[in-house]
């Protein structure tokens, strides 16, 4: 193994204990990943030369704790310290990490000062070590929603002085619940990688388990908390016959029971035993164990009790009616109760939004047309799954399963084939090229790449366009659509396209703030980056983008003016006598930065990098919301202006 990829392991098995000890050493967790994360850039430069340490988990920590120290004798609270309180200081950073330091991190991470979306992704990047993407896709959401979530949290937990304590009996109870949904989330990334070439995590699966066990000694009274840690322990049992000899995954009623791990399955028999003392009406995570129970004790894939298991899926969608849930239950009632009766509950999803880029849809749907004998139709799931998923284990399974499948009849015009013929035209310019593009990608992403022109229908076409774009504004909904019907056009397909509506636009114009709310907000105490940033918009009348492009070698102080592009911003004395302040004798790169450095698994690109402070260039997001914070006291509705209000009148 290179020392990158050593690298990567070793920070996914150790950012957690790292990020929580320096938390309980500076008290912020975003500063405590920062610091954690300047310790894996040493690694970066420092292990591929020197080799990777032997206890390269210690090294980190070390390096890390020595930028921590650093911090606390430079901040300003602690040169006003005494010898006596430092020397107490340098203690705790020398100390060892404290056995429930990630539990800590934990319940900080599940704060109720966070909604709930917050908690959960927060607690994944910091305890499960995930990248962005990763828990973007556990979530089925967009990578800048999950960092945007992930950066708002760490900050309202810093502003709310959250400390780095566990909770006491009394708020246990009531923090429990995003707690156990995020162990098991780790868990399931772990179980079943997301992305990558393997199908397992063990280092996830084993931390998840890890978390769990200590938060039953924490709680021993809990059921959900014995519940997850039962479905967890038995879950895990099976690891060893999920996959085969080349790391391809293996279905559960093919799996070889005698390589489950039977300890572990008596741990989670123990464990489900101690939910069921401690009483109640079953929650989800025993229901689920319930579920992992019954299949713990078939002797044979024969002899699974399906029936109970659909049952048990019909409590757990009335507590739980996600997706994901009622996909498996579907997948429960086709083993119960026949593949077309499992089939009807799939084909009700294909209309849910959160599932249109989930592999798991299409490969439940394969399955069950395979059993019916709809092999056509089968081969074309296992195709679109195998396009959707992140795991090349799992892809290359899932397209052997497609290949497995009775060949079809003769070449066929596919779907791909003709959307790629489409766009080729020499009528179309570049932007409607880009513009159909987009709206043809998603369609073949969802219906599949290999589905035969002739078969597609006015029924498919509708339902992708609905659960794609149907709560998009009216111009979003009406481009999609046009992009549709004019493909449905040059493949002699017009009456597929004609249930598609155009829906009526409505413009309102968004009024620039008025002179009295710009007074105000110039004699706000803010930050000098905001402050500059803002007076620029103002006085320039450039738009957003074009402001936070600027470099420092474009501008023009003097005539003030700077270029940005094949255009000029200027502006006026209130920006003038900013700007030399807010550069600080830099002279290289962007003009508005971000407040720390970006993590080793976000790099910008070069010309959005400062070479000399290490910073990105500040994002029209995070510029939009500072904003939006700023004002919103200003704002007569209170959700404060957009930065396109600053434009003058």
């Amino acid at each position: 193994m290179d020392a990158h990829r050593s690298i990567d392991a070793v920070w996914k098995l150790e950012s957690a204990r790292i990020v929580a000890g320096l938390t309980r050493l500076v008290h912020d967790v975003g500063l405590a990943e920062e610091m954690a994360q300047d310790a894996l850039v040493a690694a970066l430069e420092q292990w591929p030369e020197a080799g990777v340490p032997d206890n390269p988990g210690a090294w980190l920590m070390t390096v890390a704790k020595r930028r921590a120290i650093d911090h606390l004798r430079r901040s300003r609270r602690l040169d006003e310290l005494d010898e006596t309180t430092e020397a107490e200081t340098a203690a705790v950073a020398e100390a060892e990490p404290e056995q429930d330091d990630v539990l800590r991190l934990m319940f900080l991470s599940c704060h109720p000062v966070l909604p709930a979306p917050a908690r959960v992704a927060l607690t994944l990047r910091l305890l499960g070590g995930l990248t962005t993407a990763e828990i973007a896709r556990a979530f089925l959401l967009s990578e800048p929603k999950i960092a945007q979530r992930v950066a708002t949290a760490k900050r309202t937990l810093a502003e709310e002085r959250v400390p780095f304590d566990l909770p006491g009996p009394a708020e246990l109870a009531g923090r429990l619940s995003s707690v156990l949904e995020v162990i098991y989330l780790i868990f399931n990334e772990g179980y079943s990688a997301t992305s990558g070439d393997d199908l397992l995590r063990p280092g996830l699966t084993l931390e998840a388990l890890r978390l769990g066990r200590l938060l039953a000694r924490l709680a021993p009274g809990e059921a959900e908390v014995h519940g997850l840690v039962a479905l967890m322990e038995i879950q895990e049992s099976r690891s060893a016959a999920r996959t085969g000899p080349s790391g391809e995954p293996i279905q559960l009623h093919q799996q070889n029971r005698g390589r489950w791990d039977r300890l572990l399955i008596r741990r989670g028999f123990t464990a489900m035993l101690r939910a069921r003392e401690a009483g109640g009406k079953p929650g989800p995570y025993v229901l689920q164990a319930a579920i992992a129970v019954c299949h713990a004790q078939a002797r044979t894939a024969e002899d699974t009790d399906w029936r109970q298991i659909a049952t048990l899926y019909d409590a757990l969608v009335r507590l739980l009616p996600t997706p994901i849930v009622q996909l498996n239950r579907a997948v429960a009632y086709g083993r119960a109760h026949g593949p077309a009766a499992g089939l009807a509950m799939a084909d009700a999803l294909l209309s849910d939004p959160s599932l249109q880029d989930y592999h798991l849809l299409p490969g439940v749907r394969g399955d069950l047309l395979a059993e019916l004998g709809r092999d056509d139709e089968a081969r074309l799931e296992f195709q679109r799954a195998a396009a959707l998923t992140r795991n090349a284990a799992e892809r290359a399974f899932l397209l052997r399963r497609a290949d497995g499948l009775p060949a079809g009849g003769a070449p066929v015009l596919t779907l791909a084939e003709a959307a790629e013929d489409f766009l080729a035209r020499d009528t179309l310019d570049a932007q409607t090229v880009r513009s159909y593009g987009q709206t043809l990608r998603r369609l073949r992403s969802t219906l599949g790449d290999q589905l035969p022109l002739a078969t597609l229908t006015a029924d498919q076409l509708t339902r992708v366009c609905t659960t794609a774009w149907g709560e998009s504004a009216a111009k979003t909904w009406n481009r999609h659509r046009s992009a549709l019907r004019s493909f449905a056009a040059w493949a002699g397909m017009h009456d597929i396209a004609a249930g598609l509506e155009r829906r009526a636009e409505t413009r309102q114009r968004t009024p620039p703030m008025a002179p009295a709310e710009l007074e105000a907000l110039w004699s706000g105490d803010q930050p000098l980056r905001e402050r500059t940033l803002w007076r620029l918009l103002h006085e320039s009348g450039a738009g957003v983008r074009t402001v936070l492009s600027l470099d420092i070698e474009h501008l023009d102080l003097d005539d003030r003016r700077a270029q940005a592009g094949g255009t000029w911003v200027t502006w006026r004395s209130g920006t003038a006598r900013l700007l030399p302040q807010l550069l600080d004798g830099r002279t290289r790169g962007p003009l508005f930065l971000a407040d720390r450095r970006p993590g080793p698994a976000r790099t910008p690109a070069a010309a959005d990098l400062c070479p000399e402070t290490g910073r990105r260039r500040l994002s029209y997001e995070r510029a939009e919301y500072l904003f939006k914070q700023a004002t919103r006291p200003l704002d007569p509705a209170g959700r404060g202006f957009t930065l396109r209000q600053l434009k003058p009148r």
